[in-house]
C-alpha cells in the first residue's frame, strides 16, 4: 500500500514538472512575442519620427527661404527709391 502511494505521489510529481515545463515554454514564447511586437512598433514610431522631423525641416526651409525673398524684395525696393 505504502509503495502505491509512493509511486502516486512520484507520479503526480513528475506531472507537475512537466506542466510547469510546459508552463514555462509557453510564458517564454509569450515574452519573445511581445519583445517582437515592441521592437516593431518602436521602429515604427521612429520612422514616424523621422519623417515628420523631415517634413518639419522641409516646412521651416521653405519659410525661411519665402522670409529671405521678401527681405531681398524689400531691400530693392529701397535700393530704387534711394536712386530716385
Amino acid at each position: 500500500m505504502m509503495k502505491k502511494a509512493l509511486l502516486g505521489l512520484v507520479f503526480v510529481a513528475t506531472l507537475m514538472t512537466s506542466c510547469k515545463e510546459e508552463t514555462k515554454e509557453e510564458v517564454k514564447e509569450a515574452r519573445e512575442a511581445i519583445s517582437n511586437e515592441m521592437e516593431g512598433a518602436i521602429d515604427t514610431a521612429a520612422v514616424k519620427v523621422d519623417a515628420a522631423a523631415d517634413s518639419t525641416r522641409i516646412k521651416a526651409g521653405e519659410i525661411l527661404k519665402k522670409g529671405a525673398d521678401k527681405i531681398n524684395q524689400a531691400a530693392e525696393k529701397l535700393k530704387e527709391s534711394g536712386k530716385e
